[in-house]
């Protein structure tokens, strides 16, 4: 618990009687307010309201007024659970939140308010918290100091996946089963960033295409972004089942009724098990479930490519413990590079094998007058892949067909199958390589 030091969070000047006009909980409905600190829009995604949580009541004044008025604050969250259930909302945990009691009751409200989102502020970060935390379903976890502009667009993120109906599970089955592999099981290969518009879905889509296209095994891709996935569109799919199908029926699975739940994309050959069709079936899909249905596709897959939504979670986070390869999709731009840098060290907390991760720079050529070479220096990392940028991209994914089909012979193409060859033959090829631009980072 914090007794009024403020140094943590950039504060020193801070007075604790000093008002900021937080909200009082037992007359301040989950509504944004009209004043908020400039370049704040109140009014969140899904009309979600925003609640302050934590014991101390300086803490929660100082995090409310990082919120703007319309912030709702509680001392406890057994004080504030009678308010949830009437509309979404998104709940700002305070460093006194992290008692294993609150994370225990934050994993309930995840598993039975998907209206409800949680973020997590704390003084001193830890890799048993970070984990915890996740596991327990907070979104995500900042420390101090606190970066208005960040925790704002947290926030903001947070809300966007809230949601407030929570309708039920389907299945069924067709199709015919494929043999289980003989020797080792298939490779697991997850494809991650930590900042949306990374170009990290169709890295997947073409990886997983490229593969298919040349490997003797069956290869399946799994959209892993349970809340707002795209792949089944992206390859110009109508597929009849999801990941929830088969995540619902888990503990009686078996490669052959799981291969009947995938979609088959025939230019390929890639057998697809797209996301859910309703964003709310995403709370009801634990980390457990999916590698377990990982576990199951390894016996007949050689490869499983998994797309990964821009965020840790407990789903996140237990699918990259169980990868072979962890591909980092970055745009070349400063917010990107960025948020990566942060991915990076999130995946060193959890203790994530380095080796096995993948940089790939997407738009590597883009003229925003960035050095590739320095981009590397900063991220710590060499890049695998450098995909050029090309109109030819977003051409193939408005056509539902990824660009080592449609645009066979172009850069984009020939980066994404030297990426694929990593995974399919091991062999460690040199990146196409971009244009050098301006240093940047000094």
């Amino acid at each position: 618990m914090i007794e009024n030091d403020f140094s943590e969070f950039g504060l020193d000047d801070f007075s604790a009687g000093e008002s900021f006009g937080a909200a009082d909980t037992d007359t301040q409905d989950f509504e944004s307010s009209e004043s908020a600190p400039e370049g704040f829009d109140p009014r969140l995604p899904n009309g979600a309201g925003i609640a302050v949580v934590d014991s101390d009541q300086s803490v929660r004044e100082y995090l409310a007024a990082q919120l703007g008025e319309g912030a709702a604050s509680a001392g406890s969250l057994e004080e504030l659970e009678p308010r949830l259930g009437m509309s979404p909302v998104v709940v700002v945990l305070g460093p006194s939140c992290t008692d294993p009691s609150d994370l225990a009751r934050i994993e309930s409200w995840s598993r039975t308010n998907p209206e409800v989102g949680s973020v997590l502020v704390t003084n001193e970060m830890s890799t048993d918290l970070l984990r915890s935390a996740l596991r327990a379903g907070v979104k995500d976890v900042l420390s101090a100091p606190i970066d208005q502009m960040q925790l704002i667009d947290t926030v903001n993120r947070v809300a966007e996946g809230l949601s407030t109906h929570n309708p039920g599970l389907g299945g069924g089955f067709d199709s015919t089963p494929l043999e289980e592999l003989d020797g080792d099981p298939g490779r697991v290969v997850t494809i991650f960033s930590t900042k949306g518009g990374s170009g990290k879905s169709v890295t997947a889509s073409n990886v997983a295409v490229a593969l298919a296209k040349r490997s003797d095994r069956p290869v399946v891709l799994i959209d892993g972004h349970l809340q707002f996935g795209d792949m089944a569109v992206m390859l110009k799919l109508q597929p009849r089942h999801t990941v929830v199908d088969a995540v619902s029926q888990v503990d009686r699975l078996d490669s052959q009724l799981v291969q009947q739940l995938m979609t088959t994309h025939e230019p390929s050959g890639l057998l697809v098990l797209p996301a859910p069709l309703e964003p709310t079936f995403a709370d009801q899909i634990t980390g457990q479930q999916m590698v377990g249905l990982i576990e199951i596709i390894k016996s007949f897959a050689g490869h499983v490519i998994v797309d990964l939504p821009a965020f840790f979670n407990d789903v996140v986070i237990s699918i990259l413990e169980c990868s072979d390869d962890v591909v980092m999709v970055a745009g070349l731009d400063i917010p990107n590079i960025k948020n990566v840098k942060i991915g990076l060290a999130t995946l060193a907390m959890l203790n994530i094998n380095s080796e096995k991760v993948h940089l790939v720079l997407n738009r590597a050529d883009s003229k925003v007058k960035l050095d590739v070479g320095e981009v590397e220096k900063t991220l710590g990392i060499t890049a695998a892949a450098h995909v050029p940028s090309d109109v030819v991209v977003p051409i193939s994914v408005n056509k539902g067909s990824p660009v080592v089909l449609s645009a066979a012979k172009s850069g984009v193409a020939r980066a994404f199958e030297q990426l694929a060859g990593r995974f399919l033959d091991g062999v460690e090829s040199e990146p196409v390589a971009a244009p050098s631009r301006r240093k940047f980072f000094g």
